[in-house]
């Protein structure tokens, strides 16, 4: 009898992938015998696969993980992001099994959460981390950030309308106007390996200090990855929005931006206007409850050109 975490179990029959929560345990052994492991009890807080302790045959301390089948290439981009960085600044990849969404990864320990790390210093080992993996991918074939804006742009149109419009149609308009200005400003020249959900769940401890799992995988300007940093930490974020402000500066100053790593097209300085509209499109997406700006922040001015609504913090179109 497998048990499958509640949240996942829902994820999958959303997703009708009720077959293969029925298979799980069939699955599982014959990953057992393949690849000469033993597998143990689940983790408890998944959402988007089902992640169990393993242990190789030589005793090596190992996690399995399945993902949903769902549409999209979610289980190969994730390979992808782990085999380009190869243990540097994302978990170590040790197999992988297109045809089931299988990835036996190594074991790390506790993450940021679990360590209760003050606001500043947990910031510092979020970009710190995240900059090990910026790095030139051309031709590796995950997405880019305009094939992401793209996404953003089709699914806050359709699921706006599938949930019967539950903001205004102008928090509407900012978003699709921000998600829009980053598909014209992405430059290939300037993208790199970004991991695409960094935050503190998804930070654990090394031996060389942390690394980063569940990358999403994309080719984009390295600031994507603090705009997702900037939108999971909104309530501490709203409470000091000097702390926002500093992350931008970061990116701007070359301290963790792709200046300070030598990537292609960073002479010139980054786009700290690109980092808050990357923010302010994937929030009412559905990836942050608030975008913790700050009162006086353009955002909300509407200082770009555009409303910066209040109830924009507010709402949440997905999960």
């Amino acid at each position: 009898m497998i048990n499958v975490p509640r949240v996942v179990r829902s994820k999958a029959l959303a997703a009708g992938a009720a077959q293969w929560l029925s298979d799980l345990p069939d699955i599982i052994a014959t990953l057992e015998n393949d690849w000469s492991i033993s597998v143990g009890r689940p983790y408890d807080d998944p959402t988007e696969a089902y992640v169990a302790q393993a242990t190789l045959g030589d005793g090596t301390l190992a996690v399995l993980k399945l993902l949903i089948p769902r549409a999209g290439n979610h289980a190969e981009n994730e390979a992808t992001v782990l085999r380009l960085t190869d243990g540097d600044g994302c978990v170590r990849l040790l197999r992988y099994d297109a045809a089931r969404g299988a990835l036996l990864l190594e074991r790390l320990g506790r993450s940021l959460v679990q360590l209760g790390l003050p606001l500043a210093e947990r910031h510092e080992i979020l970009c710190s981390t995240a900059a090990r993996v910026w790095r030139p991918a051309p031709g590796c074939g995950l997405p880019t950030g305009a094939d992401k804006a793209r996404s953003l742009m089709e699914f806050i149109v359709s699921t706006w309308a599938e949930l019967d419009r539950p903001c205004s149609e102008r928090a509407v308009e900012h978003a699709l106007a921000c998600a829009a200005e980053r598909l014209k400003a992405h430059d290939d020249e300037r993208a790199v390996l970004v991991h695409g959900d960094v935050h503190q769940w998804n930070t654990l401890e090394a031996a060389d200090g942390f690394r980063l799992v569940d990358p999403d995988g994309l080719r984009a300007e390295a600031e994507y990855d603090l705009g997702v940093l900037m939108r999971e930490d909104p309530v501490e974020l709203t409470d000091d929005a000097f702390m926002s402000r500093v992350i931008a500066s970061w990116s701007i100053s070359g301290r963790y931006g792709p200046r300070s790593l030598g990537c292609p097209g960073s002479q010139g300085g980054e786009d700290r206007g690109g980092l808050v509209a990357e923010v302010d499109a994937a929030d009412l997406a559905g990836g942050g409850a608030g975008v913790g700006i700050g009162e006086d922040d353009p955002a909300r001015t509407g200082e770009r050109g555009q409303a910066g609504p209040a109830e924009f913090d507010q709402v949440r179109l997905g999960d």
